[in-house]
Protein backbone atom coordinates (compact mmCIF):
# COMPACT_ATOMS: atom_id res chain seq x y z
CA UNK A 1 0.00 0.00 0.00
CA UNK A 2 1.28 3.24 -0.98
CA UNK A 3 0.31 7.09 -0.63
CA UNK A 4 -2.03 6.90 -3.65
CA UNK A 5 -3.91 3.61 -1.87
CA UNK A 6 -4.61 5.39 1.01
CA UNK A 7 -5.58 9.17 -0.59
CA UNK A 8 -8.02 6.90 -2.62
CA UNK A 9 -9.49 4.54 0.17
CA UNK A 10 -13.05 6.48 1.12
CA UNK A 11 -13.12 4.43 4.38
CA UNK A 12 -9.54 5.66 5.63
CA UNK A 13 -10.72 9.00 4.58
CA UNK A 14 -14.08 8.93 5.82
CA UNK A 15 -12.44 8.00 9.07
CA UNK A 16 -9.93 10.59 9.23
CA UNK A 17 -12.21 13.48 8.49
CA UNK A 18 -15.05 12.16 10.81
CA UNK A 19 -12.10 11.93 13.94
CA UNK A 20 -10.80 15.43 12.86
CA UNK A 21 -14.24 16.77 12.45
CA UNK A 22 -13.61 18.02 8.52
CA UNK A 23 -14.50 17.12 5.03
CA UNK A 24 -12.80 13.96 3.04
CA UNK A 25 -11.18 16.84 0.90
CA UNK A 26 -9.39 18.44 4.04
CA UNK A 27 -8.59 15.05 5.54
CA UNK A 28 -6.42 14.23 2.26
CA UNK A 29 -4.83 17.00 2.01
CA UNK A 30 -3.75 16.52 5.87
CA UNK A 31 -2.34 13.30 5.16
CA UNK A 32 -0.91 14.27 2.05
CA UNK A 33 1.43 17.14 4.47
CA UNK A 34 1.63 14.85 7.23
CA UNK A 35 2.57 11.20 5.54
CA UNK A 36 5.87 12.49 4.16
CA UNK A 37 7.17 13.87 7.74
CA UNK A 38 5.91 10.90 9.18
CA UNK A 39 7.60 8.15 6.86
CA UNK A 40 11.34 10.32 6.90
CA UNK A 41 10.94 10.66 10.96
CA UNK A 42 10.60 6.56 10.57
CA UNK A 43 13.58 6.40 8.34
CA UNK A 44 16.03 8.34 10.30
CA UNK A 45 14.77 7.02 13.93
CA UNK A 46 15.75 3.48 12.43
CA UNK A 47 18.74 4.35 10.75
CA UNK A 48 19.93 5.51 14.58
CA UNK A 49 21.66 3.02 17.58
CA UNK A 50 18.90 -0.33 17.55
CA UNK A 51 16.62 1.51 15.83
CA UNK A 52 15.85 -0.81 12.96
CA UNK A 53 15.68 -3.55 15.89
CA UNK A 54 13.27 -1.89 17.92
CA UNK A 55 10.90 -0.81 14.67
CA UNK A 56 11.24 -4.37 13.55
CA UNK A 57 9.94 -5.55 17.31
CA UNK A 58 7.31 -2.67 16.51
CA UNK A 59 6.28 -3.69 13.34
CA UNK A 60 5.99 -7.21 14.97
CA UNK A 61 3.93 -7.16 17.72
CA UNK A 62 1.74 -4.02 16.71
CA UNK A 63 -0.79 -5.39 14.80
CA UNK A 64 -0.60 -2.05 12.97
CA UNK A 65 -1.77 -3.67 9.54
CA UNK A 66 -5.46 -3.54 10.90
CA UNK A 67 -5.67 0.33 10.33
CA UNK A 68 -5.47 -0.58 6.94
CA UNK A 69 -7.60 -3.46 6.68
CA UNK A 70 -10.39 -1.96 9.19
CA UNK A 71 -10.24 1.63 8.92
CA UNK A 72 -13.06 2.28 11.55
CA UNK A 73 -10.21 1.45 13.56
CA UNK A 74 -9.03 5.01 13.13
CA UNK A 75 -12.17 6.99 15.41
CA UNK A 76 -10.95 4.63 18.35
CA UNK A 77 -9.10 6.17 21.74
CA UNK A 78 -6.72 2.95 21.30
CA UNK A 79 -5.57 4.13 17.94
CA UNK A 80 -4.67 7.63 18.83
CA UNK A 81 -2.99 6.55 21.61
CA UNK A 82 -1.10 4.38 19.73
CA UNK A 83 0.13 6.56 16.91
CA UNK A 84 1.23 8.74 20.23
CA UNK A 85 3.60 6.06 20.88
CA UNK A 86 4.37 6.22 17.83
CA UNK A 87 5.07 9.48 17.19
CA UNK A 88 6.96 9.52 20.75
CA UNK A 89 9.27 7.37 19.72
CA UNK A 90 10.25 8.46 16.04
CA UNK A 91 9.73 12.33 17.06
CA UNK A 92 11.25 12.54 20.92
CA UNK A 93 8.87 15.11 21.74
CA UNK A 94 5.49 16.80 21.50
CA UNK A 95 7.19 19.78 20.44
CA UNK A 96 8.38 18.20 17.50
CA UNK A 97 4.66 17.10 16.69
CA UNK A 98 3.57 20.59 17.32
CA UNK A 99 6.02 21.80 14.62
CA UNK A 100 5.20 19.51 12.21
CA UNK A 101 1.58 19.84 12.69
CA UNK A 102 2.28 23.89 12.47
CA UNK A 103 4.82 23.35 9.26
CA UNK A 104 1.76 22.18 7.95
CA UNK A 105 -0.98 24.15 8.26
CA UNK A 106 1.49 26.07 6.80
CA UNK A 107 1.80 24.44 3.67
CA UNK A 108 -2.17 23.56 3.73
CA UNK A 109 -4.02 26.44 4.92
CA UNK A 110 -5.34 23.94 7.47
CA UNK A 111 -6.26 24.60 11.08
CA UNK A 112 -2.76 23.49 12.91
CA UNK A 113 -5.28 22.02 15.84
CA UNK A 114 -6.72 19.71 13.13
CA UNK A 115 -3.85 18.35 12.29
CA UNK A 116 -2.52 17.33 15.65
CA UNK A 117 -5.56 15.69 15.37
CA UNK A 118 -4.82 13.62 12.42
CA UNK A 119 -1.08 13.25 13.03
CA UNK A 120 -1.39 10.14 15.81
CA UNK A 121 -3.96 8.22 12.64
CA UNK A 122 -1.52 9.57 10.30
CA UNK A 123 1.10 7.54 12.21
CA UNK A 124 -0.88 4.76 12.68
CA UNK A 125 -1.62 4.21 9.00
CA UNK A 126 2.27 4.44 8.20
CA UNK A 127 2.89 1.98 10.40
CA UNK A 128 0.15 -0.36 9.05
CA UNK A 129 1.31 0.42 5.87
CA UNK A 130 4.70 -0.65 6.79
CA UNK A 131 3.91 -3.53 8.61
CA UNK A 132 2.00 -4.95 5.89
CA UNK A 133 4.66 -4.73 3.16
CA UNK A 134 7.11 -5.99 5.43
CA UNK A 135 5.22 -9.26 7.03
CA UNK A 136 5.07 -7.75 10.38
CA UNK A 137 8.76 -6.80 10.12
CA UNK A 138 9.92 -10.10 8.83
CA UNK A 139 11.52 -9.46 5.52
CA UNK A 140 13.68 -6.61 7.38
CA UNK A 141 14.71 -8.23 10.01
CA UNK A 142 15.81 -11.66 7.25
CA UNK A 143 17.71 -8.77 5.30
CA UNK A 144 21.10 -10.63 4.45
CA UNK A 145 23.80 -8.89 5.83
CA UNK A 146 22.41 -5.64 7.51
CA UNK A 147 20.57 -5.09 4.43
CA UNK A 148 17.13 -4.17 6.92
CA UNK A 149 18.25 -0.39 6.53
CA UNK A 150 18.14 -0.08 2.64
CA UNK A 151 14.91 -2.84 2.67
CA UNK A 152 13.40 -0.02 5.18
CA UNK A 153 14.36 3.02 2.63
CA UNK A 154 13.01 0.84 -0.43
CA UNK A 155 9.33 0.12 1.79
CA UNK A 156 9.07 4.07 3.03
CA UNK A 157 10.06 5.39 -0.63
CA UNK A 158 7.26 2.65 -1.93
CA UNK A 159 4.87 3.78 1.06
CA UNK A 160 5.22 7.32 -0.70
CA UNK A 161 4.86 6.05 -3.89
CA UNK A 162 8.21 6.47 -4.88
CA UNK A 163 9.08 2.70 -6.20
CA UNK A 164 11.70 1.18 -4.49
CA UNK A 165 13.70 3.69 -3.22
CA UNK A 166 13.95 6.57 -0.15
CA UNK A 167 13.36 9.80 0.27
CA UNK A 168 16.58 10.82 -0.70
CA UNK A 169 18.22 14.10 0.54
CA UNK A 170 16.68 15.76 -2.21
CA UNK A 171 13.64 15.55 -0.74
CA UNK A 172 15.06 17.14 2.83
CA UNK A 173 12.33 18.92 4.39
CA UNK A 174 12.09 21.63 7.40
CA UNK A 175 11.37 18.64 9.11
CA UNK A 176 14.79 17.43 8.96
CA UNK A 177 15.79 20.74 10.68
CA UNK A 178 12.97 20.09 13.51
CA UNK A 179 14.15 16.77 13.65
CA UNK A 180 17.93 17.64 14.09
CA UNK A 181 17.03 20.75 16.47
CA UNK A 182 15.04 18.50 18.49
CA UNK A 183 17.82 15.85 18.65
CA UNK A 184 20.02 18.68 20.35
CA UNK A 185 17.92 19.49 23.25
CA UNK A 186 16.73 15.71 24.33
Amino acid sequence: MNLDDLLSNPQVLGELARSAGIGQGEAKTGLEALLPSVTRAMQRNAGGSNGLDALVGALGSGSHERYLDSPDLLGRTETRSDGNAILGHIFGSKDVSRNVAAHASENTGLDSGVLKTLLPLVASLAMGALSKQSGGGRSLQEAPGGGGMDMLGGLLGSLMGGGNSAPSAANDSPLDDILDLAKKFL
